[in-house]
């Protein structure tokens, strides 16, 4: 049986999730009463590679289909709007 590399972590504010190269497997997003809205760019200032507009009081997963997404900086979140927490799962 192979082992997995996977890893997680939960955050309830913005900053990096990871520090380096890292590849986004999953999501688990948790809303406040009202809609919120994630932003997550590689590294502080970096490109844009996820921006999603959410529905109130609902916990959201993410699956990110084949490989993930690449951040060849750090997994940063840029903006974290209505949100109580976010876990990633990555690699």
């Amino acid at each position: 049986m192979s082992g997995s590399d996977v890893k997680s972590k939960r955050v309830t504010a913005t900053g990096a999730f990871t520090v380096g190269r890292s590849r986004l497997r999953m999501l688990v997003v948790t809303t406040t009463a009202t809609a919120g809205r994630l932003t997550m760019t590689d590294g502080n200032g970096g490109a844009t590679l996820l921006d999603v507009d959410l529905v109130p009081s609902v916990t959201h997963n993410f699956y990110i289909p084949d490989e993930g997404i690449v951040f060849t900086s750090d997994l940063y979140i840029s903006t974290l709007t209505n949100i109580t927490s976010v876990t990633a799962f990555y690699s």
